[in-house]
């Protein structure tokens, strides 16, 4: 099943926006929003932000950190498109006497989902990846380097320090969001889903679009893996709704997917009848009408996990423990460790030996 190329989300009521510069988003968000009151509305992207939108005082600012503030960096004024009539210039960019642009612009949309593209990711836990501060205070690694044409990204994301988390009621514009809980425990609130639940090392939910959540707590030392598609998307908060609400509604639809809260505690671990293996079904594929399936492979050591082959729009991988060795005509021979993950372009064949016995997480995204 192919995915819209646009959410289907009305954008929100349009303001005019001063956009201001900043070389520190941390700093001038806690200027702002701890010193000024102004109250934040919107953050993008949440692995390494980079914009926000915040607001008071009857005005909108634009805290844009891809360039430094310097003595000639201009004060730019951005008014919302729908609301020019037609008297005004009817130029997209204006200059004021003083300097300031003066800038007629579209309100944020939901981002366009790029096709994609197909090649042979490796990211090695081994590696010196840097760990960048994201939203709320959370560390992010980037599973998925180059994000395959913008298409989807995936994050090993941990907190070191245990205790509340500073988080706020907030909901992601994706097409596909998925949490792997792999070690440690998080407790969060879901819109709909009734009182905060606590996710453990195995746990996964599907983030349904537009969903609303907040992380409440999490143990020193959690980490979870994170997908998302598109990889880089708007994150709004909601400053109305209070979580848990009063509604349980554990079968709405958002966007055309439900939430689910796989538990691996009460989960069953089904047989392939193809490689004999064990896997253990997180029942993203039905949630999520289709977009996407997401499975655990336990591969006992000496035995192996082969593919001849897809023709998928994703097949992507996260070693959870053990060592596997891959081997391939395509893509050569790669052995992997715990921490590792990979992505297996379309029509590759692909063969995944245990050397030591260990779990698999594998995604699929359909074509």
């Amino acid at each position: 099943m192919s995915l819209p190329d646009r959410l289907a989300i009305a954008p929100p009521l349009a303001r005019a926006e001063l956009q201001l510069a900043t070389a520190d988003l941390d700093a001038a968000l806690d200027f702002y929003v701890h010193q000024l009151g102004f109250r934040l509305e919107l953050i993008m992207p949440a692995d390494a932000p980079r914009m926000a939108l915040v607001s008071g005082y009857g005005i909108q600012l634009r805290l844009d950190a891809t360039a430094a503030q310097t003595s000639t960096t201009p004060v730019r004024l951005r008014l919302p498109l729908a609301a020019r009539a037609a008297h005004l210039p009817q130029e997209l960019l204006l200059i004021s006497p003083d300097g300031v642009q003066i800038e007629w612009a579209d309100p944020e949309q939901a981002p366009l989902n790029p096709p994609g593209t197909q090649e042979f990711v490796l990211c090695r836990a081994a590696q010196k990846t840097s760990w960048v501060r994201g939203r709320a205070g959370m560390r992010y690694r980037d599973l998925l380097p180059g994000r395959l044409g913008g298409r989807f990204i995936a994050s090993h994301i941990r907190i070191e320090d245990g205790g509340p988390v500073p988080d706020y009621v907030h909901y992601h514009e994706v097409q596909l969001q998925l949490i792997y809980c792999h070690r440690g425990w998080v407790r969060v609130v879901y819109e709909d889903q009734g009182e905060p639940f606590t996710m453990l090392p195995g746990d996964c939910v599907l983030q349904p679009p537009t969903i609303r959540h907040r992380v409440l707590e999490a143990s020193a030392g959690l980490e979870v893996i994170e997908f998302g598609s598109p990889a880089e998307h708007p994150t709004r908060r909601d400053h109305e709704l209070e979580l848990p609400n009063a509604a349980i509604q554990p079968g709405r639809r958002y966007g055309g997917q439900r939430f689910v809260h796989h538990q691996a505690a009460t989960a069953l671990w089904q047989r392939d009848q193809n490689s004999g293996l064990e896997f253990r079904d997180l029942g993203i594929a039905k949630a999520s009408a289709g977009h996407a399936d997401l499975r655990v492979w336990r591969i006992p050591g000496g035995r192996s996990l082969v593919s001849a082959g897809h023709n998928n729009a994703l097949q992507w991988y996260a070693v959870l423990s053990g060592e596997l060795c891959l081997s391939s005509r395509a893509l050569g021979q790669q052995l992997l460790a715990s921490g590792d993950a990979f992505t297996v372009p379309a029509g590759a064949d692909v063969q995944l030996s245990a050397t030591s016995a260990g779990e698999l997480l594998a995604l699929t995204i359909p074509a």
